[in-house]
């Protein structure tokens, strides 16, 4: 067995014990560096009332607080699943090296976790989401910005 399918199959092990233990969907994710398992977490939304306790977040927070970081480069993240929008742009954040991933997200679709309206609700004008959106304060909310490119303390990320 290769070590792809090796950690991956810890991330499906992870869903499946998320899962039948009541702590939420079957959704589990492992965060790797070096070979080790440095953070992991399975779907946790309906037992902690946190719908960003998706697995790969739970992942995330996990794997940044035993590493002391907030960038997860030379990891590579491991999904049960195909990541979700709001997944995926949380990845993106943490800047693992690669993702690697079991089922598609139109498997979750058909299990009950259809998350293609998202993807439709992000090609829509604004104005158009079924959330409405209202811009106010522009120019209150853009001084921060200023304030943060003079920021002498401020961290990159």
């Amino acid at each position: 067995m290769n070590q792809d399918e090796y950690f991956l199959r810890a991330a499906i092990q992870l869903a499946r014990e998320g899962m039948t233990t009541g702590q939420g969907g079957p959704f589990g994710a492992v965060i790797v560096r070096n070979g080790e398992i440095v953070g992991q977490g399975c779907n946790r939304v309906t037992s902690t009332n946190d719908p960003t306790a998706h697995a790969e977040v739970v992942a995330i927070r996990d794997a940044c607080q035993k590493l002391g970081t907030f960038q997860l480069e030379g990891c590579t993240l491991y999904a049960s699943c195909e990541p979700c929008p709001m997944c995926l742009g949380a990845i993106y954040w943490a800047r693992p090296s690669r993702i690697v991933y079991g089922a598609f997200h139109s498997d979750a679709g058909r299990a009950g976790f259809d998350d293609q309206f998202i993807y439709e609700e992000l090609d829509k004008p604004r104005e158009q989401r079924h959330i409405p959106m209202h811009q106010l304060l522009h120019e209150e909310a853009d001084a921060v910005f200023t304030e943060w490119i003079a920021f002498e303390n401020r961290i990159h990320y």
